[in-house]
């Protein structure tokens, strides 16, 4: 246990000073892959259910067998190896920098800039958006990713070691990917959709819970509680709505996406969104990390001692 904090937070502190990898990331390698295994069992959108099940497999057994050989490196290479993947998997740094990316040319009053960056972070149509509407499109990308790419990942590294961290990952891709409702991935992608809900279900209460005490406990609780239920994903939902509420905003509502608009249900209390809550997501963010990583360090101490004999 003291090891596995000991590389979350090295990993922390590497992605603080280094930020993300802007070469030879692996996770880009991955996503290259998988766009091969995708070719061969889906095309003209034609593979079902079995072949994006097999196509997962495929996928991700490599990934796995990469992880179990890192597992078994001695000491020190084997706390080298396991900084390195969280380093390469968390991407915190990379997550602020593209909120922040839309946060400036917002302050600049430059739209058209902001829409293109914004569209570089969510599926939505981005053309024509307000201020509040790119403001509430970022910040919702911001809470969600990073339930996704921070908290789960530290999750399930702290859970099942590199195997758990490298399998998540490696589903939450496949999903980014492929687990869309459209004509060449509803059925195909449909696997990696359900195993990645599967996988984010504990990590996204917990990371809703992360929120709710780093900002307006209160409040996110509340709409925790009442609006979490209403949105269409089950574990977007109570990250949505705890974030909103901690944050103090409306978020959810009308949005357009590029097959047309879409309502969807509101979350949160407050304010409606503007360049500053941007920003302010961020140290959300940061904020629930810091006590994600205490909470961690208490458990550490407690399973520790209980180790030694007891904790007087």
């Amino acid at each position: 246990m003291a090891v596995a904090l000991l590389s979350c937070l090295l990993a922390l502190v590497l992605d603080f000073l280094v930020g993300e990898p802007r070469r030879w990331h692996p996770l880009v390698g991955l996503g290259w892959y998988a766009d091969r295994i995708e070719a061969a069992l889906n095309p003209s959108g034609r593979g079902g259910i079995l072949a994006g099940g097999l196509a997962t497999v495929l996928v991700v057994l490599p990934v796995i067998g990469v992880a179990l050989v890192a597992s078994a490196l001695p000491w020190p290479y084997g706390l080298v190896v396991a900084v390195i993947l969280l380093w390469v998997c968390i991407g915190h740094s990379s997550l602020a920098e593209h909120g922040m990316a839309v946060y400036q040319p917002l302050m600049d009053e430059d739209l058209e800039t902001a829409r293109e960056r914004v569209g570089m972070m969510v599926s939505r149509n981005t053309r024509g958006l307000d201020e509040e509407a790119i403001a509430k499109a970022t910040t919702e990308s911001l809470l969600e990713n990073g339930a996704d790419a921070i908290f789960a990942s530290l999750f399930w590294f702290l859970i099942a070691g590199l195997p758990g961290l490298l399998l998540h990952r490696a589903v939450n891709t496949l999903d980014a990917m492929w687990g869309y409702r459209s004509d060449r991935f509803n059925r195909f992608g449909r696997v990696a959709a359900r195993l990645d809900d599967a996988l984010n279900w504990a990590p996204a209460r917990l990371t809703a819970l992360g929120y709710a005490l780093a900002g307006r406990t209160r409040m996110a609780l509340r709409c925790w509680k009442t609006q979490a239920r209403a949105w269409e994903s089950p574990n977007a939902g109570p990250v949505m709505a705890a974030g909103a509420g901690a944050l103090g905003v409306w978020l959810g509502g009308r949005a357009p996406y590029h097959n047309g608009w879409r309502e969807r249900p509101l979350l949160g209390h407050g304010e409606l969104p503007d360049a500053l809550t941007i920003p302010s997501a961020i140290t959300l963010i940061q904020r629930s990390l810091v006590l994600w990583m205490l909470a961690v360090a208490i458990v550490t101490v407690l399973v520790e001692a209980l180790g030694r004999g007891g904790l007087w």
